[in-house]
């Protein structure tokens, strides 16, 4: 243990929560996690997660970060029932983006770092609480709320909470508190009330809404482990997910001119059938719904810009989606805040002198590239002739992509987080998109057309 303090307090014990509380224990005597809801010992949604009940999971870069902050916790969570995707086998992920299939021959040459564990939110956030309250010195306090930070000469030095049960205050004294209660960002709006710097805020716009419906299929009745349809951001898509004991998670998009997400079942379960092969749609349509469907109106992300913000309060740090939330219909969230949780342990292995704004630009590190990216796949469609040559690479690389398990696994890799998006604009890479896409017009030059007969005059 490199010691940097006595008390780290962490408020939230959701996802980015508790990866942050692993890492603090690694450099702190005692570790608190403060959550207001009574915590199940059991997979099962909780009300401060409302969007437990949407699709979720670990791209491959926060795969590898959860087996190197928990060592053989990959392992359990395999034993436990979620689907483990190895990476060998595309024929078991069927993806198509914007008309392109992706299940071109051949094999991949790293499908290790491609290995996704498939499993709903709660069941995930399960297996890290167990992993993080055996910890020995790490306590998860629940059934608190969060009142305020305690501040002191400019910095905090802890937080006062409340028990819900008997309405009993208490003030934790802490060298260090992370703000992990999501896109609320309590306790960073407590800050600014009393102050301390208001960071600037960049927006994507919203381009759409999407609903997710947990779904029973039997056993077998699906060869694929994924299916993935996108048609860009000015048309509806559909992602299904196998999940643990034979459920599967619907998320249907649609954008806002098509009338924003799905309200009803039967709304998503059309836009599937439209989408997917026509063996997935039929065991969509003979599933059985489980629990309540969960309807998002806003795909809208926001990253406060912490990074850039002077007086900075010494010993708070916000953390996770807190500090920067993106369109989920992308899956990034989760895997952000463990790229998060990995900037902190790097901060703290350095000491604590001003941690907050050396976390703060370690992050930014991690969001940028995706935050750009993103950006860019959700601006509105344009015929501009500026815009023409970038829509033909991306057309290109896709109908590569198609053909290509070199060009798909590249693609496979920037999206999972593996690979740095800088990673697409390589000189070797477009040397075969190009060759794949000519080898395809020769192709099609070759192949005799089949005459059209005439018709007869009237």
């Amino acid at each position: 243990m490199t010691e940097n303090g006595s008390h780290a307090v962490v408020l939230g014990a959701g996802v980015a929560g508790l990866l942050a509380a692993r890492v603090l224990s690694d450099s702190y005597r005692v570790v608190t996690v403060v959550e207001r809801d009574l915590l199940p010992n059991r997979a099962e949604q909780r009300r401060g997660v409302p969007q437990g009940r949407h699709v979720h999971n670990f791209l491959p870069r926060g795969t590898r970060v959860l087996g190197d902050l928990f060592p053989g916790l990959l392992g359990e969570l395999a034993a436990a029932g979620a689907v483990v995707d190895d990476g060998h086998d595309l024929s078991r992920t069927y993806l198509r983006v914007a008309g392109y299939e992706f299940n071109p021959p051949g094999r991949l040459a790293d499908p290790e770092s491609l290995a996704a564990y498939q499993a709903s939110r709660p069941f995930l956030e399960l297996h890290l609480r167990r992993r993080v309250a055996a910890l020995a010195n790490v306590t998860i306090l629940d059934g608190h709320d969060v009142v305020e930070p305690v501040v002191a000469d400019k910095a905090v030095v802890g937080a006062r909470i409340v028990n819900r049960d008997n309405g009993a205050a208490s003030v934790l004294q802490a060298g260090l508190v992370i703000d992990a209660t999501g896109r609320a960002g309590l306790a960073a709006h407590a800050l600014e009330r009393r102050g301390f710097g208001i960071p600037t805020e960049e927006r994507i716009p919203s381009v759409g809404g999407y609903s997710s419906q947990l779904l029973h299929i039997p056993s077998g009745r699906v060869h694929e482990r994924m299916a993935f349809v996108s048609q860009g951001s000015s048309e509806p898509g559909v992602l299904l997910v196998a999940y643990e004991d034979d459920t599967w998670m619907l998320a249907v998009y649609r954008p806002a001119e098509d009338g924003g997400a799905p309200t009803d079942l039967g709304q998503m379960t059309l836009i599937a059938d439209q989408l997917l092969p026509g063996s997935i749609a039929t065991a969509v349509r003979g599933a059985t719904s489980v629990g309540e469907l969960a309807v998002a109106r806003t795909t809208a992300a926001r990253w406060r810009r912490y990074d850039e913000t002077p007086n900075l309060p010494l010993g708070f740090v916000v953390f996770g989606d807190a500090l920067c939330h993106l369109n989920p219909m992308y899956g990034q969230g989760m895997t952000m805040a463990a790229l998060q949780a990995l900037a902190l342990r790097d901060c703290l292995d350095a000491g604590v002198d001003d941690l907050p704004r050396r976390f703060y630009l370690a992050a930014s590190e991690h969001i940028v590239p995706v935050w750009t990216l993103n950006r860019a796949n959700d601006r509105a469609p344009s015929r501009s002739a500026r815009r023409r040559p970038r829509i033909w690479m991306q057309h290109a690389a896709l109908r590569a992509a198609s053909a290509d398990i070199v060009v798909v696994e590249r693609l496979l890799r920037v999206r999972g987080l593996i690979d740095p998006p800088a990673r697409l604009a390589d000189p070797a890479l477009w040397s075969r998109i190009l060759l794949v896409n000519l080898r395809g017009i020769l192709h099609r030059a070759a192949t005799p057309r089949p005459r059209r007969r005439p018709q007869p005059v009237t």
